[in-house]
């Protein structure tokens, strides 16, 4: 896994700019611990920040060939599982290797097939193909977005990057915010529309998404979306297909040349993973799959049970690890750590985001970094699978909304008066369109029509909210989480998959759960979907309230927008929430502590404001 950069541009010698490739490059340093490489001429340069995982020979990009009379440069940050397939294709083309790196089968697939490449490419990726001769740069992200890929362009040049820090480090792009920047803060945070970089100018390349650069012109082009298609298998063979495609994509990421483990949270998703890995573990003779779960100091004293969150997951942690026979460490996190690392979180992501839901994560991703390189995460799948319970109640499935914020309300009453009277028809704005643009077929009854639209609201806006968390949070603590059900082939399987064989027995996940039930503890099979742990210790809203009182006390840009007492409401009455800020888990603590965040983030990004 790797961090990567680029700049071109026409008008200047880039030579003469060491100063400004070296930050870029720091920029990246998280992601890439271990081994940097720069390519530089006068019109452009590409970095590369790599942190060596697969211990693969000739894996150092920028990597450089010739071909056909012109000079081709690639940096990748990825994996693909199917670069043997590719290899074996290229070399009956006529290709050579010089040796088995993802990269090298990257770029000659490039050589071969320019951009129509991205199509057979199986895989998470962002990578970039500069060509010297005619001063033309390739862009590209994989199906799914589970790399990201930033970019700005200005007159005269573009900037690309892993990470919006990067494109800040040189100079070039500013940290301004406009009115739709702060739309896409205040009224849909932490997800954000896709392609949205928040920042003036700056852009994210969408999933399934490419472009070309050249003469100073910036083509996109769009070289997969989710389609619907005609599902035409029976519920059997529905069911034996899920279970092909999961296990398929789960040993595909079980390939590595590094010790690997698992996420377990003791539900559905990350328990078919483990013990998956398990057996294949078994099979090769590899010992026991190392497994990891997260917890908060006294979590089990101050549980509440709600129609979110049913259950804790200590219990079925524990009958997890006895099935699978894993070697199993959970991570206890202390409360006031959870408060301090909402500044690193809020650095990782470039942005205020999932408050104490990121900052938990890259505490726990920092703690299986200190023994693993690799991980194994279940993210994702309730999305795919329908494991929302805004999937089943039907209240909330017509509503015309976002299904995980169903009212601006809360949002709302932490802004001042006449601040951002616009934000619930943005809202309403970035809705509609991704419905309008739902593709369906013209036999889908009402209901199924209905389904499809609430797919891509899910893969559009939240999935993609999780998966950037998920890179960034572990990019930044030096881990590589892989994500087996997001394999585009899963994805689009279960995107044309009739809702009432996929929520077989009226059940969320229900095909998952009948597709590996002998595999299972039934108590886990069937256990009723809860989501990513959160604290509901007290103490932690006792910090969070805390540092929300001294920031109300600043006069600062962000705090002229916000409501003080609105948010002391929240601090002195926090059981008053109606309903989360966003998602299953961001009520008043969670509400607080993104305040943290944004305070943080303006003064950390010297943020200029352009309403």
């Amino acid at each position: 896994m790797c961090g990567i950069a680029g700049w071109l541009d026409k008008n200047m010698d880039l030579n003469e700019k060491p100063e400004l490739i070296k930050r870029m490059s720091l920029s990246l340093s998280r992601r890439g611990p271990d081994e940097e490489g720069i390519y530089l001429d006068k019109d452009a340069v590409l970095v590369n920040r790599r942190s060596v995982v697969t211990g693969k020979e000739n894996e150092k990009q920028p990597m450089t060939v010739s071909h056909k009379g012109k000079i081709y440069t690639v940096v990748y940050d990825g994996e693909l599982y199917n670069a043997e397939e590719l290899r074996t294709e290229l070399l009956q083309s006529g290709h050579s290797f010089l040796g088995k790196s993802d990269g090298e089968i990257l770029l000659k697939s490039y050589l071969e097939w320019k951009q129509n490449c991205a199509t057979k490419l199986n895989g998470i990726f962002a990578f970039a193909v500069y060509e010297k001769k005619s001063k033309t740069l390739f862009l590209c992200r994989d199906k799914i977005g589970v790399k990201p890929l930033f970019y700005y362009k200005y007159d005269g040049g573009i900037l690309f990057g892993s990470e919006i820090k990067t494109l800040l480090a040189s100079g070039i792009a500013k940290p301004v915010v406009t009115e739709t920047g702060l739309y896409e803060l205040l009224f849909l945070a932490p997800s954000r529309t896709m392609g949205n970089g928040v920042f003036k100018n700056i852009y994210e390349l969408k999933p399934g998404e490419c472009a070309v650069y050249k003469n100073d012109i910036l083509v996109k082009s769009t070289y997969f979306s989710v389609t619907a298609k005609e599902h035409t298998d029976s519920e059997n063979e529905t069911i034996e297909k899920v279970r092909f495609l999961l296990t398929d994509a789960i040993e595909k990421r079980l390939v590595s040349g590094t010790p690997i483990c698992s996420l377990l949270s003791g539900g559905l998703d990350s328990s078919i993973i483990t013990k998956i890995a398990s057996l294949h573990n078994e099979k090769h003779n590899l010992g026991p799959i190392h497994t990891y779960s997260v917890d908060y100091e006294d979590n089990t004293r101050y549980f509440k049970s709600s129609i979110f969150q049913p259950n804790s997951d200590a219990e079925f942690v524990d009958l997890m690890i006895a099935d699978a026979g894993s070697d199993h460490q959970s991570v206890i996190i202390n409360n006031s750590d959870l408060a301090e690392a909402l500044y690193d979180s809020t650095i990782a992501r470039d942005l205020p985001a999932m408050a104490d839901i990121d900052s938990s994560l890259l505490i726990f991703c920092q703690q299986i970094k200190k023994s693993f390189s690799l991980a194994l995460s279940g993210e994702c799948s309730d999305e795919l699978f329908g494991g929302y319970p805004w999937y089943h109640n039907k209240e909330i499935l017509f509503k015309q909304s976002f299904p995980w914020a169903q009212n601006q309300l809360i949002r709302r009453s932490i802004l001042k008066k006449g601040i951002l009277p616009k934000g619930e028809e943005y809202v309403q704005e970035k809705y509609f369109d991704t419905i309008n643009k739902t593709s369906k077929l013209k036999t889908d009854t009402p209901f199924a029509s209905r389904m499809r639209e609430m797919f891509m609201l899910n893969f559009n806006w939240f999935m993609q909210c999780l998966l950037d968390r998920t890179d960034r949070c572990a990019m930044y603590s030096g881990l590589n989480v892989r994500v087996p059900y997001c394999d585009y082939r899963i994805v689009e399987y279960s995107y044309n998959m009739p809702w009432e064989i996929k929520a077989y027995q009226n059940r969320e996940k229900g095909i998952l759960r009948k597709a590996f039930e002998d595999l299972l503890p039934k108590e886990i099979c069937w256990r009723k979907k809860s989501p990513y742990p959160k604290t509901h210790n007290p103490v932690y809203m006792d910090i969070v309230s805390q540092k929300a009182k001294q920031i109300l006390k600043k006069s600062t840009p962000i705090v002229q927008l916000l409501s003080a007492e609105k948010i002391e409401n929240i601090i002195s009455s926090p059981d008053d929430i109606p309903s989360p800020w966003y998602g299953q888990l961001m009520k008043a603590p969670q509400i607080l502590a993104f305040i943290i965040q944004l305070d943080y983030w303006f003064e950390q990004y010297k943020v200029e404001l352009e309403v």
